[in-house]
């Protein structure tokens, strides 16, 4: 493809329009006072800019995907690149602090994980078989796995008691995307590429999304972790829970995309 055409579509644009808005987050231009021994400083660092290239990728690939996949795209995009900038503060809390930076790691989920179950419906949708009541059930059981867990954290709320509140919520989502309206939905209609995604997305809400109450029982309720080991995982984890789920995304949506132009060069 020519460089014009690729202008011309805005691609081009569209990703270095992300950068430039992250760098100018303040701090993001430089690693500030980060030590080559501070593993968990590090882990911020890198997680950010991986977060960053995720989010120039998928706005890059919005241009070859059919119109009923764009919005998939555009959503994941969204999830990383907020992660992103909150990434950059949270690396510097942590740099000029050495705390844990709880008030930044919440407000990047209640914004994330909310649009990382949106995307369930949004797959469901670009295959016609979406409904409201889905996406009003994914919403708020996300708001009620988070919202407690933070108001825990803070100290406005029981510890225990947010805990149990939030797995509830986590119950709840996963309910839907494997047996509820949402589950029965993919399984009956979907492709085989996008019943791999759906899967394969559920199959990341479900372990990889235990990584957080395990933190937050070994953290907070039980004392055993050290807010270095907890950060590093709860890091890890917000990777492959944002990046990771963006590419099946992707994946789902460059594979049907695929498919109907075949159809289309074959007719």
């Amino acid at each position: 493809m020519k460089i014009s055409n690729v202008l011309q579509k805005g691609s081009l644009l569209k990703a270095l329009g992300a950068v430039g808005l992250l760098m100018m987050v303040p701090g993001t231009a430089y690693a500030g006072n980060l030590d080559q021994n501070d593993f968990v400083g590090i882990s911020f660092w890198l997680i950010s800019m991986a977060l960053m290239a995720s989010t120039v990728f998928f706005l890059w690939e919005t241009q070859s995907v059919t119109a009923k996949w764009k919005t998939s795209l555009v959503v994941s995009a969204l999830v990383t690149f907020i992660a992103a900038v909150h990434y950059f503060y949270m690396r510097d809390v942590w740099v000029d602090t050495g705390t844990s930076p709880t008030v930044f790691r919440y407000i990047d989920w209640l914004l994330t994980v909310p649009l990382l179950m949106i995307e369930f419906y949004l797959i469901l949708r670009a295959i016609g078989v979406a409904t409201a009541g889905i996406f009003w059930r994914l919403l708020i059981g996300t708001l009620v796995m988070l919202v407690p867990g933070y108001l825990a954290e803070a100290g406005y709320m029981d510890i225990t008691i947010g805990f149990v509140i939030g797995m509830l919520g986590w119950f709840y989502i996963l309910y839907e995307i494997f047996a509820g309206e949402a589950g029965k939905a993919a399984e009956k209609n979907a492709s085989d590429a996008v019943k791999y995604a759906y899967n394969t997305m559920r199959w990341i809400v479900t372990v990889g999304w235990a990584i957080y109450p395990i933190g937050y029982v070994m953290g907070y309720m039980l004392g055993a972790a050290s807010p270095e080991a907890l950060n590093i995982v709860y890091n890890l984890a917000d990777l492959v829970n944002k990046v990771a789920f963006g590419l099946l995304i992707w994946y789902a949506a460059t594979s049907e995309s695929q498919t109907v132009k075949g159809t289309a060069d074959q007719a």
